[in-house]
């Protein structure tokens, strides 16, 4: 049995690519947990698009045994975090089972905005820290600089802070054993009844659901009868494992450490993450706090390009959720661009790696609409409605508020950026609440409604600054704004797909940028086309595609002739204005994607 003393559990949190995996690799390498041969980049990136991109998704989990200086055995249980703002839920409950972390800098780049958000987190979890200065091998490298920015922006002590390598293993043994010597072990007791904290769970194509756990009290064993406290459901443990990084079955699980449990659930939903599991026996009464369950922020409607790939695509989306239980769907149809799914995400990059996925793993070329919020809709008889898809946005006469979701943005950016990002974050509506410097770089915190972020504000950010400023946020409350939904109608009519929730100041412009684009893209018909951008029964902006026209008028000459052109010019007339009223009219794919990409120019 290991005792509770010589157990560290950390978390390694960073900015992206400030190099936590690389470093994860050294550790897992020197404490023997993968041979030389076993060993490749990234070992616990394991999505191929992880490591196509560079980027962590899912937080990992490792146990390694490690021999400190003075003799004395020590298991260490890693877990590598994301670094990108979309994956901060993975950050937070990661952060949740353990003690300590150690926060990797960059010292080419030093302090950038997703590391401030990921040592709040840590701080508020009373998490100790041991600061790192990474790549000292790089020309760049200032550690000077880097150690006084940690303290000013960040306020924590560098008097520990370690120097190292993750590329040559320079410094390696010095922050194992400042874990081993500075970082708390767990706390609990192996004579109490089991309490454990459900952390992740994933879908296993052989084992069905893998579930991990951080044991709180007492240990969990094979055979056992176990008990999730949210749904009062019963299993019996089929496995108990680690991962060292490959996964290991054993026998138990003790007091403070962190493994795998296999149960035989067939169904994701009903391992809630955050849960407290129990001896089904011994049952406890009052469950562990657990954590918020991620909500999500950004909403999509995603549509096969192939109708016929409607049924590849449901299976798809299911197939992702089990392993990503932090997005959302539900069928909806359109009329324009046929069935597809209503998606909630928790970010763009959380859009963007799902859409990815599904076409990569799943081959299915998709549609996705313009990304939308969730807004909060007062109505008069007091009624509050949460609204994803601006076409079901209820009568104006009926609404008595509408409250839109904002965010507290932090960037930081070199100095002679400033002027370009206060322009941009003013033109988003954004308010300035506080601007302070540490030494060229300058540190600035708006906020901003999430709206205005979801389509491009990234993107023009990093083009703005040649990819020197890094931006982070955090969910505020929703505030009533001054929203307006904007309708498309097409010959008359309302074009759902092209409803969006605007300001009432861009309303304008939004309306004559779509009503230009579609007059470009959608082809003529034999009649007249109006294109139209209204906001309830107004029309604030509108263009015309001609119809075709026939000269009904060249054979006609000779006696009486100017009669007869005008009978037929007549006739003409009301046969478009017949074609107008049946006529359909087909708007390509072409013109929904060329609208789509109208927000990321306006």
């Amino acid at each position: 049995m290991n005792n509770i003393n010589n157990i560290r559990n950390f978390a390694i949190i960073a900015h992206i690519d400030h190099g936590k995996s690389t470093i994860a690799d050294r550790i897992i390498h020197k404490c023997g947990g993968l041979t030389d041969r076993e060993m490749k980049a990234q070992v616990l990136d394991s999505m191929d698009i992880e490591r196509e991109r560079g980027i962590t998704i899912k937080a990992q989990t490792v146990k390694l045994n490690y021999k400190s200086k003075d003799g004395k055995e020590y298991i260490l249980n890693i877990i590598d975090t994301p670094g990108h703002v979309d994956f901060s839920y993975e950050v937070s409950r990661s952060l949740y089972a353990c003690e300590g972390s150690i926060l990797i800098v960059d010292s080419t780049q030093g302090v950038e905005a997703q590391t401030l958000a990921n040592v709040y987190q840590a701080l508020d979890m009373n998490h100790e820290i041991i600061p790192i200065l990474n790549k000292i091998d790089l020309p760049a490298s200032d550690i000077d600089r880097t150690t006084k920015q940690i303290e000013d922006v960040i306020g924590i002590e560098t008097g520990n802070a370690i120097p190292c390598s993750g590329k040559t293993g320079e410094g390696i043994d010095d922050i194992l054993e400042t874990i081993v010597n500075h970082l708390p072990p767990p706390k609990g007791d192996i004579n109490n009844i089991l309490k454990c904290l459900l952390v992740d769970s994933w879908y296993d194509t052989y084992l069905g659901v893998v579930t991990l756990v951080r044991v709180i009290d007492g240990k969990i064993q094979k055979n056992m009868k176990i008990r999730m406290m949210s749904t009062n459901q019963e299993y019996t443990v089929e496995k108990v494992g680690v991962f060292t990084p490959k996964p290991k079955d054993i026998n138990e699980l003790n007091t403070g450490e962190i493994g795998f449990i296999i149960t035989g659930i067939k169904n994701l939903s009903d391992t809630k993450v955050g849960d407290t599991i129990c001896d089904a026996t011994k049952p406890i009464i009052k469950a562990l706090p657990g954590f918020k369950p991620s909500k999500p922020v950004v909403f999509c409607g995603l549509f096969p390009v192939d109708s016929s790939d409607y049924q590849k695509l449901k299976d798809g989306l299911a197939k992702l959720q089990l392993n990503d239980a932090s997005f959302s769907f539900e069928a909806e149809s359109s009329s324009a661009l046929g069935l597809g799914f209503r998606c909630g995400f928790l970010g763009l990059l959380h859009l963007e790696i799902i859409t990815e996925r599904l076409e990569r793993e799943f081959d299915i070329n998709l549609i996705t609409t313009t990304p939308g919020v969730v807004y909060k809709v007062f109505l008069n008889n007091e009624k509050i409605i949460e609204l994803q898809n601006p076409s079901s946005l209820p009568d104006p006469t009926l609404i008595k508020k509408i409250e839109e979701p904002w965010i507290k943005a932090t960037i930081i950016t070199p100095d002679e950026y400033l002027g370009s990002i206060i322009k941009l974050c003013q033109n988003k509506r954004g308010i300035q609440t506080n601007l302070s410097y540490s030494g060229s770089r300058a540190v600035i915190n708006y906020e901003i409604p999430l709206n205005e972020v979801v389509f491009d504000f990234n993107d023009r950010l990093k083009s703005m600054t040649s990819g020197y400023a890094s931006f982070d946020y955090e969910m505020l409350d929703h505030k009533e704004g001054e929203l307006v939904k904007l309708s498309i109608l097409v010959n008359s009519e309302q074009v759902d797909a092209l409803a969006m929730m605007v300001h009432k100041d861009f309303a304008q412009n939004i309306g004559r940028e779509v009503c230009e684009k579609l007059k470009d893209l959608i082809p003529r018909h034999n009649f007249m086309i109006p294109i139209q951008a209204a906001i309830g029964g107004k029309i604030i902006a509108r263009e015309t595609i001609k119809g075709f026209k026939k000269d009904v008028l060249t054979k006609i000459h000779g006696g009486g002739a100017l009669d007869r052109k005008r009978k037929l010019l007549e006739k003409q007339k009301k046969g478009k204005a017949k074609a107008k009223q049946f006529g359909k009219v087909e708007i390509p794919q072409e013109a929904f994607i060329g609208v789509l990409k109208i927000n990321k120019e306006i």
